[in-house]
């Protein structure tokens, strides 16, 4: 290559070679990816490293070659790891940069790597390696949110229990441990969300070239293998033009954020309705108002929710006009990603710090559960019991509310006769139930806010969130960068 075909400083794009002239600057800084997919580093050393065994297997590379290259790819991931890998203007992307570098280190056989292997299947690849860590990473950080909100709710105990709302107004008393409770098994969907995106993305591009494949006798399966993946690609061209596991990722991502969002709101109804204190540690004040507790990281999940859903809707957008195969528009599938799966990860971990870390005010939660007659559908029940069909218990109920309401009353405090003008089954029903905690013993179904059945629902969150760590554990890649 003539330095006419040159980047802007340094070695030349690794496609410049049927270039006589060299890129414009403009377009070498809007094209270039290295500001981005830098974090792929030890994938794509990883990656490498797998593709010279893969070479050296199939009789491309002589043994001698391949531990050349081999050790290279180890130096160059020793300078990355430490900090001290000297990037260069002419680095087009990490995959450039680590090729580059490795060809200072070991000469012209540095030439012979990328034998057999395209950008297109070699960023896919380590695109769906870091989407399995992705997925493993945002898994162990929605079991600490699960973990503490099953923390919360054990603390809290059955004496915590604040009104159940519909339509933002007070419907039944229900545990404030049964409601930590729902939000950590929405979150436990999640779990299942990203698990099964990263279980698709599991799947390695590697040897599948440009679009069509390779002439060398290369062992696609092999290589799947060495990489942790649980198998290869069957169509090459589908295996470079594909982004389904961001996209699926993105998804998984925005609906858990969509969960996040609706905890962090619930969080900032408690405190503003005093039933919570938030933490010292996990609140912020005003520069203003002296007596001001605010729950900005709440605050800050519900807007970051809104970055979340707009970048799987952008990506969404970009994938749906592309023809096959690789199109350069698929560069914009790392930014999506990182910073969403960044997102996600940073917003769980927030939000668990801030849920294990709230104080409730039993008194004031209570208070508010007691004020509405959020028990009357109890007492409705009480009398179909004594043989009143529903819909006639329903309108009896409804006429003791609005006589209690017209006396500034409550429907507890109504006599036996006035009930009984009502309805003659009034007088008579169970109005033990009409209590806070007759209501919630009265619970009788699975999954209730019945205390014993709350209990079991934060038993099944732990174990939930154990073996989500556990599946973590167990599918995030091992990379070998040769350095240790």
């Amino acid at each position: 290559m003539g330095d006419d075909a040159r980047g802007p400083k340094g070695p030349g794009p690794l496609w410049a070679g049927g270039f006589a002239g060299a890129p414009d600057p403009g377009m070498w800084a809007y094209t270039s990816s290295l500001a981005i997919d830098r974090r792929l580093w030890r994938q794509d050393v990883a990656g490498s490293r797998a593709h010279v065994r893969g070479l050296v297997a199939a009789g491309v590379l002589e043994e001698g070659e391949g531990k050349l290259l081999l050790e290279g790819l180890a130096q160059v991931a020793g300078e990355l790891e430490a900090g001290a890998f000297a990037f260069s203007d002419g680095d087009e992307d990490i995959h450039s940069a680590v090729e580059r570098r490795l060809t200072e280190l070991v000469g012209p056989a540095g030439g012979k790597l990328h034998t057999g292997r395209s950008r297109n299947d070699q960023v896919a690849t380590d695109l769906h390696l870091w989407c399995k860590l992705a997925c493993a990473d945002a898994v162990e950080a929605l079991a600490g949110l699960i973990d503490a909100l099953v923390g919360a709710g054990r603390a809290a105990g059955p004496d915590a229990v604040v009104p159940g709302l519909t339509h933002l107004q007070p419907a039944q008393p229900v545990l404030w441990a049964f409601q930590l409770a729902a939000h950590g098994f929405a979150l436990a969907r999640d779990v299942g969300r990203f698990q099964d995106a990263g279980r698709r993305a599991d799947v390695s591009p590697l040897g599948a070239g440009a679009i069509a494949g390779s002439s060398f006798p290369l062992d696609p399966a092999a290589t799947a293998t060495a990489l942790g993946f649980a198998a290869a690609f069957d169509n090459a061209m589908d295996a470079t033009a594909d982004r389904d596991a961001v996209a699926e990722l993105l998804a998984a991502a925005g609906i858990a954020m969509v969960h996040a969002s609706r905890l962090a709101e619930d969080v900032a109804l408690w405190a503003g309705r005093g039933w919570v204190r938030l933490p010292d540690a996990w609140a912020t004040g005003s520069s203003m108002l002296p007596q001001k507790r605010n729950p900005d990281v709440a605050e800050l999940v519900r807007g970051r929710a809104g970055t979340v859903l707009g970048r799987l809707a952008g990506f969404l957008a970009t994938l749906k006009g592309l023809p096959l195969a690789y199109a350069r528009d698929l560069q914009e599938d790392k930014a999506a990603a990182f910073e969403a799966a960044d997102i996600v990860v940073g917003s769980m971990a927030a939000m668990a710090g801030l849920v294990a870390g709230l104080e409730p005010d039993r008194a004031a939660m209570r208070r508010d559960a007691e004020s509405a007659e959020t028990t009357a559908v109890d007492l409705a029940e009480a009398l179909v019991r004594d043989g009143v069909p529903f819909r006639e218990a329903h309108a009896a109920v409804a006429a003791a509310v609005r006589l209690a309401s017209s006396r500034g009353a409550r429907l507890a405090d109504l006599e036996a006769d006035e009930l009984a003008a009502v309805h003659p089954a009034l007088a008579a029903a169970d109005r033990s139930v009409l209590g806070v905690d007759g209501s919630l013993a009265a619970k009788a179904t699975p999954g209730s806010t019945n205390p014993s059945r709350v209990g079991d629902q934060l038993t099944v969150l732990q174990v939930a969130a154990s073996a989500a760590r556990s599946w973590s554990t167990g599918f995030r890649p091992t990379l070998d960068l040769g350095i240790g």
